[in-house]
C-alpha cells in the first residue's frame, strides 16, 4: 500500500527549518518541523510578532477559506495559509506527528512544488514511535457535485488518486493523472509539479492583494498566446498541470487527520471541492471506518486491517 505503512506512528528525528516567501503575501517566512509525541497529529503554530502563538490542528474542521489556497483558521489574524504543498509531503512520506512552527501567516512557496518539503523531511528522517497507526477506510461511495465539477471517494484496496482537469486553454486542455499513491510514486511523479497561473490574471490578483510573491521562480506562468513563459519549460512534459492538481488533492485530503484507504476521484476539482468532499465523507459515519493493522510490513491488504473504536482517535474533531 505504500505511504510508509509499517503499522506504527512516526515523527521527525529532529527539528529542520526552511525559509522562503509567501506566494500571496510576498513576505519572508520560515517554518520548522518539530518532533511530536504519538497521537499529536499535525499541528501548525503561528508565532506572531509579539510572541503570541496561534495553534491550529491540521484537520478538516479547521479549514477556512479555500478560494486560492487551503487556509487553516477563520480569521486573517489567526490563520495559516497555503498549507497544501506542505501537507502533501507530510502525508505522502507517512509523517504522522509533527509541530510545524511558522513565523508568518502563510507557508513559504519555495519553488511552487512539494520537493523542498520532501527533502527537508528526508534530511532528518522519520522515527517510529511504537504506537499503532490508524487509518480511515472508505466503506461506501461518497460523491459531491457542483456545476460541471464532481469529486468522490470509493472503496479501494490501497490509496489511489484519479484526478482529471479540463481547461479551455489549449495548452492544458483535458488531462488526467491516476495511480496508487506511495512515497516513491509521490516523489517521482507528483512532488516536482509546480503551481501554475495565467498572465492575464496577474493584475487582478495583485489588485486584490494576492500573488504578491508569485514569480517565474515559483510558478508556471502561461502567456496570453498560450505558451509557457518559464525559460526551463515544464518539469513533466505537457501534464505538469494535472500532476500539480493531484499534489494539491493529496495535501487537502491529508486534513482527514489520518491516511485513508480508498480511491479519490475528481473532475475539475480544486481546493474548495476537495475540502467539501472530505467534509461530506467525515459527516457520514456509515461511509468509513477507523482501522489499524497488527502486521508491521511494507505491504498489507485491507483484509489484514481490523476495525477499532473511533472516539479517542477522532482526527476530524477540532
Amino acid at each position: 500500500m505504500g505511504l510508509g505503512l509499517l503499522g506504527f506512528q512516526t515523527t521527525v528525528s529532529r527539528p529542520v527549518t526552511l525559509s522562503g516567501i509567501g506566494v500571496h503575501s510576498g513576505a519572508d517566512v520560515s517554518i520548522t518541523f518539530n518532533p511530536a509525541e504519538a497521537g499529536t497529529g499535525v499541528i501548525f503554530q503561528r508565532v506572531h510578532d509579539n510572541g503570541d502563538v496561534t495553534e491550529l490542528k491540521a484537520v478538516s474542521s479547521q479549514v477556512g477559506n479555500t478560494d486560492l489556497c487551503t487556509v487553516l483558521g477563520f480569521s486573517a489574524a489567526h490563520s495559516v495559509a497555503t498549507i497544501e504543498h506542505v501537507m502533501a509531503a507530510v502525508y505522502a512520506l507517512g509523517l504522522d506527528n509533527v509541530v510545524i512552527e511558522v513565523t508568518g501567516a502563510e507557508m513559504p512557496i519555495m519553488d511552487g512544488s512539494s520537493v523542498p518539503f520532501v527533502e527537508a523531511i528526508e534530511q532528518v528522517g522519520l522515527v517510529s514511535l511504537g504506537v499503532k497507526r490508524r487509518y480511515i477506510r472508505i466503506t461506501k461511495p461518497v460523491r459531491i457535485e457542483h456545476g460541471g465539477s464532481w469529486c468522490e471517494f470509493r472503496p479501494y484496496d490501497g490509496t489511489r488518486f484519479e484526478v482529471e482537469i479540463d481547461f479551455e486553454c489549449p495548452l492544458i486542455g483535458r488531462q488526467k493523472w491516476e495511480g496508487d499513491l506511495t512515497a516513491t510514486v509521490f516523489k517521482t511523479e507528483l512532488s516536482r509539479a509546480r503551481t501554475f497561473g495565467f498572465m492575464r490574471d496577474v493584475e487582478r490578483l495583485w489588485a486584490s492583494g494576492h500573488a504578491l510573491g508569485s514569480s517565474l521562480e515559483n510558478s508556471v506562468v502561461i502567456s496570453d498566446d498560450n505558451t509557457v513563459i518559464n525559460v526551463e519549460g515544464l518539469r513533466y512534459t505537457k501534464d505538469e498541470f494535472v500532476r500539480h492538481k493531484t499534489l494539491d488533492a493529496v495535501g487537502d485530503l491529508a486534513l482527514a487527520g489520518a491516511q485513508f484507504i480508498g480511491c479519490y476521484r475528481s473532475y475539475r476539482g480544486g481546493h474548495k471541492m476537495n475540502a467539501n468532499a472530505l467534509k461530506a465523507l467525515l459527516s457520514d459515519p456509515t461511509a468509513y471506518e477507523v482501522v489499524e493493522t497488527s502486521t508491521p510490513r511494507q505491504r498489507v491488504t485491507v483484509r489484514e486491517f481490523i476495525a477499532v473504536s473511533a472516539p479517542e482517535f477522532a482526527p476530524w474533531s477540532a
